[in-house]
Parts: structure tokens; C-alpha cells; sequence
């Protein structure tokens, strides 16, 4: 009796533990992936990357420099083929001159127009060689169109003529007459400066360097038809 008793405990405990096992929960914990909650999808514009390429960046774009062409007379390139250099009528449009430095008489003016120069350059204009500090004159009423430091030319005036139709250049000055301004009117015999030798003149050779060019529609002080001064100034006055 005792013996049936035991067997039907054992069957008893048994079967609870077989419910036990079959009724135990997963574990997810044991090598099973659970996967990350989703996520909402970024909205474009809110600073999210959305997977999309990047816009491409616009070149930036250059601005020309509006400023013109820092040109002179000493930088000219050659002319090209066309009638001669320096033939041009311009008697109508020019005022009798004065010649430019004090102390130079017609018969020591030299005619230095068409001088070879280097790279292949013409000299459009003329020397005039006088001691360093000597007085420039205006050569003719007009006014003071540009002041301008050139690297050939060294301290320079461009003048126009009273019309308007005809510049006048001096160049490699010592120094501007006191209070010259641009746009100052200008009377023939006005100081405006002194000889020198600066930009590529050569110290131990003071001179000025006078072109007169009749101007284009456009009145540019950079450009022109340069033509000969010499027979100008031949008949001027000290």
C-alpha cells in the first residue's frame, strides 16, 4: 500500500514539472534579435539628411574691374598698318602751343619723334632736356585730366585742351606744382611742375617727356592719335 501511494506522488510531481516546462515564456534575452523600434521619417527642411546628393555649389562669378586700362604713351603697342605715324592734320583742333620748360628756345628743341625704343616700340613724342626742378608750363589753356604714378612714365599730367579734343602728356616730373589737382583749369604759362627723371628715365638725364594726341568720341585720357609735337613747339615761345 505504501508502495502506491509513493508511485502516484511521484507521478503528481512529475507532470507538474513537464506543465512547468511546457508553459514556461520565451526568453528573448538569449540570442534572439528584437528589433529597434521604428523611427518617424525626417521631414526635407529641417535641417535632416535625407540621403539625397548634396546641390552642387555655383561657381562664384568674377567682376570685371570696371577701372580702365592703366595705359600711357611709354607702354603703346606698335601701331598698326595704316597711314604714317604722326601725319595727322590736327592744325584745326590745336591752339599755338607754348613750349613746355622754361629756358628752351625753339632751336633747342631736338626732334626725337619715331625714336626706336625697346620691344619694339616707337617714341611718340619728345624729349625736351633741361636741369632737374626746372618749371613745366601748360602749353595751352585746357584743364587737368589725370594725375597718374606710371611705371615708365613716373610722375605724370594728362591735360586736356580747352575743346576737349586734343591731350597733352607730360611725364617722368620731379614733383607737381603745389595744390595741381584733377579737374584744375589751366592756363598756358601755368606752372604744373618740374623737371625730373622719374619712372624709367635716367637719373643723370632729367628731361621731359611731351606727347600731344588727338582725342577719340569716347575722350578717353588713355587713348589716342598720337601725333609729332616737334613742328608744334617749333613755332612756340618761351
Amino acid at each position: 500500500m505504501r508502495w502506491l501511494l509513493a508511485f502516484m506522488f511521484g507521478c503528481l510531481i512529475g507532470a507538474a514539472v513537464v506543465i512547468a516546462v511546457l508553459w514556461k515564456p520565451a526568453d528573448h534575452g538569449e540570442g534572439v534579435a528584437v528589433p529597434p523600434p521604428s523611427l518617424p521619417e525626417p521631414v526635407p527642411g529641417d535641417g535632416a539628411v535625407t540621403g539625397a546628393p548634396p546641390a552642387s555649389v555655383p561657381a562664384p562669378v568674377e567682376t570685371p574691374d570696371p577701372s580702365p586700362p592703366r595705359a600711357d604713351p611709354h607702354t603703346r603697342a606698335p601701331r598698326p598698318a595704316g597711314p604714317p605715324r604722326g601725319e595727322l592734320d590736327a592744325t584745326p583742333l590745336i591752339p599755338p602751343l607754348r613750349i613746355p620748360v622754361d629756358g628752351v628756345g625753339a632751336e633747342d628743341l631736338a626732334d626725337t619723334w619715331g625714336d626706336a625704343r625697346g620691344e619694339g616700340r616707337e617714341h611718340d613724342a619728345i624729349d625736351i632736356m633741361a636741369a632737374r626742378g626746372t618749371p613745366v608750363r601748360a602749353v595751352a589753356d585746357g584743364h587737368v585730366e589725370k594725375l597718374f604714378d606710371s611705371v615708365p612714365g613716373g610722375l605724370t599730367i594728362y591735360q586736356f585742351d580747352a575743346a576737349g579734343a586734343v591731350a597733352f602728356y607730360y611725364a617722368h616730373l620731379d614733383r607737381y606744382a603745389e595744390g595741381l589737382v584733377e579737374g584744375a583749369t589751366l592756363r598756358q604759362g601755368d606752372v604744373i611742375g618740374y623737371v625730373g627723371s622719374t619712372g624709367n628715365a635716367a637719373d643723370d638725364a632729367p628731361h621731359l617727356h611731351f606727347s600731344v594726341f588727338v582725342l577719340g568720341p569716347e575722350r578717353h585720357w588713355w587713348e589716342g592719335e598720337a601725333i609729332n609735337p616737334y613742328p608744334l613747339l617749333r613755332g612756340g615761345s618761351e
